[in-house]
């Protein structure tokens, strides 16, 4: 292996989006200190900026030029030969099949990286011929990685059946970050969401639920990063999403919540929102689909489907004051034991390094 100052090995990370997305920042940027203490440097480079995204989620026009160029440039860093494990996230390139991204990667051995069933992307219909070409886009993908990280159980089984060396690593938070702070008595009940503009459609189960609340009493629904729904009775209030402040608000929420539908892209999330809400110690409601019935369990919340279950648990948060605590409580404790980000750093570590030292990729 090639040294680079102290680090006795070098990884690329081929980012999809910048780090104003959350895949990013918790799959491949939270890990790059520590994975610098195990002797591992981690260069994270994105595909699409920030600024791509900024535009994509107020629908403002996209910088097709400046798409293009960003496109070139990642030819460059494909082609830096001083690293040697590469990790990627997502995918190279959009609507590049998976054969030529393989063949872009070269001789450099790579670990695939998701949290959402990517491999649905191009097999929902809508592209026409070209569902036909890249339908089957991440199966040659993830079958000739030197190793696979996949974010939950659902995506770890689909990883396997096409690749042995397949790991499950789940979406974590830096638990000496995300900390519990000293509860504020109120008088108005806050139920908190945080996410971005993709996901904020799915509160849209809970307009129902909170209107009956809020006919019983105050209750504020706050929205982190994304635009939230009009309740009647209730004081909703939309809040920019910052990195720096996104774990002081959490910890305004008297419930955090996690809505999903039941379909195969929900049951590919990986119940980010739910280990953030525990590991602040916030009790926590969620659908029980894919990773949150992995998640919440433990005492740290409620599972809900119906609108009725969906009332029944937002009040007896709302009323039972100890039990709130008590399921806070939890939920720290079972984040710290199970979703802790110095738990799976030396997991990673170990999957690098036997991809840069290894295995013959399978073939397509």
């Amino acid at each position: 292996m090639r040294g680079w100052g102290q680090a006795v090995m070098r990884v690329l990370g081929l980012a999809l989006y910048g780090p104003l997305a959350a895949s990013t920042r918790y799959r491949l940027g939270q890990y790059v200190p520590g994975l610098a203490g195990h002797g591992i440097a981690l260069e994270v480079r994105s595909l699409l900026d920030d600024e791509y995204l900024r535009r994509r989620f107020s629908g403002g026009r996209l910088p097709l030029a400046g798409m293009l160029a960003k496109g070139l440039h990642r030819l460059g860093h494909l082609r830096d030969q001083r690293h040697d494990v590469a990790m990627l996230h997502c995918e190279l390139y959009p609507l590049m099949p998976g054969w030529l991204e393989r063949r872009l990667l070269g001789s450099t051995p790579y670990v695939y990286d998701f949290d959402d069933a990517f491999y649905l992307k191009y097999r929902r219909g809508g592209l026409g011929v070209l569902d036909r070409v890249l339908g089957g886009k991440f199966d040659v993908v993830v079958r000739n990685a030197a190793a696979v990280t996949a974010g939950n159980r659902t995506l770890h089984r689909y990883a396997s059946a096409l690749n042995p060396r397949s790991t499950l690593l789940p979406t974590v938070v830096d638990t000496d970050r995300y900390v519990p702070a000293p509860r504020q008595a109120s008088r108005i009940y806050t139920v908190g969401w945080i996410g971005s503009p993709s996901t904020a459609p799915y509160l849209d189960q809970l307009i129902e639920p909170l209107s009956l609340l809020g006919r019983e009493g105050p209750v504020r629904l706050v929205v982190v990063g994304g635009p939230a729904p009009a309740i009647a009775g209730v004081d909703v209030c939309e809040i920019p999403w910052s990195e720096a402040s996104e774990v002081e608000l959490i910890n305004t929420f008297d419930v955090g919540v996690m809505p999903l539908p039941d379909d195969d892209w929900a049951r590919g999330k990986c119940a980010f929102k739910l280990i953030q809400y525990m590991a602040c110690g916030v009790p926590a409601i969620g659908s029980p689909v894919g990773a949150n019935t992995d998640v919440l369990q433990g005492g740290c919340g409620f599972l809900a489907t119906t609108p009725e279950q969906w009332t029944d648990a937002l009040r007896r948060l709302r009323d039972d004051r100890e039990l709130a605590r008590q399921m806070g409580q939890a939920g720290r404790e079972r984040a710290v034991a199970h979703y802790s980000l110095h738990l799976h750093v030396p997991i990673l570590a170990e999957t690098l390094r036997n991809a840069a030292q290894g295995g013959t990729p399978c073939v397509a």
